[in-house]
């Protein structure tokens, strides 16, 4: 996975978008490190408290939501015992956590994204031209 910071018009583009919805990837950084060709699909995201983005929640704001495990809640709890922690998972767990809505908004600092087609360069060719300012190792596209 690969980290790209995206900015000014490059970023309004993606605003008012949904998770599952596809983007052309020229939108997707800059000069050499641009990904012309590709063809991306939203995957998911956060905002910039860390909350995670949910494809089954509609806008943009935050909204807490009574959730079994799936997608932000892992379903188990820890527990001490005898001098260590364990992970104990409880049938019919549930937890109410806070969640952003499905849509990018100006509050969303993370998008991630997978390829849905290749363009001409490889990934590796793309990111191994750039410096290590612009572009590294990481969970997503930014």
């Amino acid at each position: 996975s690969y980290s790209v910071d995206i900015s000014g018009s490059n970023y309004n583009h993606f605003l008012g978008k949904k998770i599952g919805d596809s983007v052309d990837g020229i939108f997707v950084g800059d000069g050499e490190v641009s990904l012309g060709g590709f063809k991306l699909e939203m995957t998911g995201g956060s905002d910039l408290t860390g909350t995670p983005m949910r494809s089954d929640l509609d806008g943009g704001g935050r909204k807490k939501v009574l959730v079994s495990p799936s997608t932000g809640f892992k379903g188990h709890k820890i527990v001490k015992k005898k001098g260590g922690r364990y992970r104990y998972t409880y049938d019919g767990l549930r937890k109410r956590r806070a969640f952003r809505g499905n849509v990018i908004s100006s509050d969303t600092r993370q998008i991630n994204l997978k390829i849905v087609e290749s363009g001409n360069k490889t990934l590796s060719d793309i990111f191994s031209s750039s410096s290590g300012d612009d572009a590294g190792e990481g969970d997503g596209a930014e």
